[in-house]
């Protein structure tokens, strides 16, 4: 359990601070992970100065037809780029739907578990692209 007046990381998203400071900060170490993963999902590759292939293009994949094939894709650039980048973070499922209201959108829902020694805990996020 994180201490009180400890900060971790940003918090995603991102959100003016109740205490004055510029952003709010994490202080949970469960939120501080799904902060990291949305961070890293989130930020396109060659985007992060001196990380050039920290991120997804998962951009890439907006205009492509939403079928097996992408969808694979999608499944393959996350999974490849949390194993690299989050190495105590295991992507257990990644399911990619089509958007209800747009034929170019898709929801993707990341379940991951999250290993800290002995102890695991899993959860999930979900994004649209």
């Amino acid at each position: 359990m994180a201490q009180k007046g400890k900060f971790i990381n940003i918090a995603f998203p991102f959100k003016e601070s109740n205490r004055g400071d510029f952003i709010l900060l994490n202080n949970d170490d469960n939120k501080a992970i799904k902060s990291d993963l949305m961070h890293l999902i989130l930020t396109r590759k060659g985007e992060r100065l001196y990380l050039p292939d920290f991120g997804t293009n998962l951009l890439k994949f907006i205009y492509e037809p939403n079928d097996s094939i992408t969808q694979n894709d999608i499944k393959n650039e996350i999974t490849d780029t949390v194993k690299k980048y989050l190495p105590n973070l295991q992507i257990n499922e990644v399911i990619v739907e089509p958007s209800e209201d747009n034929v170019y959108h898709a929801k993707v829902r990341i379940d991951y578990t999250v290993t800290e020694g002995v102890f695991q805990e899993k959860d999930f996020i979900i994004i649209e692209i």
